[in-house]
């Protein structure tokens, strides 16, 4: 993160990786406590859940058993565990971005600092997940009537084949949109700790800081849900339906797949940091690291001074 903004516009995917992974190093203290405190629980919780539900699932669907009573633990089960994602993913996000951050613009950080800074953080992240909530929503929304949609061309028309490809349209369209908002919500994240801005304006921000680096954005965001589809893959499995491993060999195996997660994750929230400095850099927006030493001081109660003339034309750019 010592680059210059004319260096920052011009970083490779393959660039920003590298850059994002040697960040840890400048603390590697508190980004070990960070991981330890926050990812690694949102990354075993990502995978024990396939584990956990499994039983109930297949005693749902056993003739057997009591289905309505299983049911119900498992959407009691469901409830908490959104909002244990949810919650873990928010205060993650908040802490790894303030850290960067800081580091960036040479601010001392510790592990506890980054913590301090969290309850503030949360309340603009929350604001900004909740409208992420709202467009996610609507896009489901188009994409159910589009598929109803489908369905009744195909029973008026009795195409089959041009039931499939419109269903192949759809479905692209779905999971395009899908890759893009998650783009936009990521970035979002990044600019509600960063700017004075969040919720509905953070995404306008977003939006407007991804263009010409959209494909870019988009790349990065579905090789990331490629490599956590592989590793759940993997996890159900071998750890989850699989028997030839036996009791030891499952938990070896689950153990390295939620260190590897755990990376994955940590590496993602890194990236998304980065990004956001690079995109800065691209739309030539001057990227002041004494306004933001002020501002991220401000979410530790830190006193912020007014600037004068003179300091403000020292500033770099």
């Amino acid at each position: 993160m010592d680059l210059e903004p004319e260096e920052l516009q011009f970083l490779t995917i393959p660039r920003i990786f590298k850059d994002s992974i040697f960040i840890p190093k400048q603390s590697p203290n508190t980004f070990i406590q960070l991981t330890l405190t926050l990812i690694f629980p949102l990354s075993f919780a990502i995978l024990a859940h396939t584990l956990l539900t499994h039983p109930l699932v297949a005693q749902i669907f056993s003739p057997y058993g009591s289905n309505s009573s299983q049911f119900s633990k498992l959407l009691v089960f469901q409830f908490f565990y959104l909002i244990f994602l949810f919650a873990f993913s928010l205060l993650s996000t908040a802490a790894v971005v303030f850290t960067v951050a800081s580091l960036y613009t040479c601010k001392p950080i510790s592990f506890s600092l980054a913590i301090a800074a969290v309850p503030s953080v949360l309340k603009r992240l929350f604001v900004t997940y909740i409208w992420v909530i709202v467009v996610m929503v609507l896009y489901c929304v188009f994409f159910v009537v589009g598929f109803v949609g489908m369905l009744v061309f195909a029973v008026d028309s009795r195409g089959n084949n041009g039931f499939v490809w419109g269903m192949i349209v759809v479905v692209l369209m779905f999971a395009g949109v899908h890759v893009y908002v998650s783009a936009l919500w990521h970035l979002a994240s990044v600019v509600s700790v960063l700017e004075p801005v969040y919720g509905f304006a953070a995404m306008k921000k977003s939006y407007k800081l991804l263009k010409g680096k959209t494909w870019m954005a988009m790349v990065m965001v579905s090789g990331y849900l490629v490599v956590c589809a592989a590793i759940n893959g993997v996890f159900g499995g071998f750890v989850v339906y699989g028997e030839s491993l036996g009791v030891f060999g499952k938990v070896v195996v689950g153990g390295v797949l939620v260190g590897v997660l755990v990376i994955v994750n940590l590496v993602a929230l890194l990236v998304q940091s980065v990004f956001y400095y690079v995109c800065k850099s691209y739309h030539r927006e001057g990227i002041d690291k004494s306004a933001l030493y002020d501002h991220l001081g401000g979410y530790l109660g830190e006193y912020v001074p007014l600037k004068s003339s003179i300091q403000m034309e020292n500033l770099e750019v």
